[in-house]
């Protein structure tokens, strides 16, 4: 192996997601999509743990959906809402396509209208898989 390459078991972290560890319904996602990241490419990061890094307020991390994309130039801008679902699905062979789809400003701005739909009903789907803990 050349003295430059990264060893074949070193993880390649292409994006960086910032989630809700506390939500029963992101556990879920997140558990989701780290059964489909055989790749490794994101760095997933639980806000609600007391060591997190995070790059804004916990709280505005918590109210929405957060990503970031590594390029070859570097960390890209900071994602959220369906921006950031789009950074994340794009990271993932199986679900790259709707990601690349989301690329497209009709379609994300689709996407990002049913995410908002989907913040008004978080707390009750929250409250009905957590057994009464919702999160505003």
């Amino acid at each position: 192996m050349p003295a430059h390459a990264s060893p074949p078991s070193a993880r390649v972290v292409r994006v960086t997601v910032w989630h809700d560890g506390d939500c029963p319904l992101c556990a879920r996602e997140i558990a989701l999509m780290r059964c489909l990241d055989r790749r490794g490419a994101i760095a997933f990061v639980d806000v609600t743990e007391p060591a997190a890094v995070c790059p804004r307020s916990r709280s505005e991390l918590l109210a929405r959906f957060h990503a970031r994309e590594e390029g070859p130039r570097g960390s890209g801008p900071m994602l959220s809402g369906a921006a950031a679902f789009a950074a994340m699905w794009r990271a993932i062979p199986l679900l790259r396509p709707l990601g690349l789809l989301a690329r497209n400003a009709v379609v994300l701005g689709l996407l990002e209208r049913l995410y908002l739909r989907f913040l008004v009903v978080r707390p009750r789907l929250q409250h009905w898989l957590g057994g009464g803990q919702a999160r505003a």
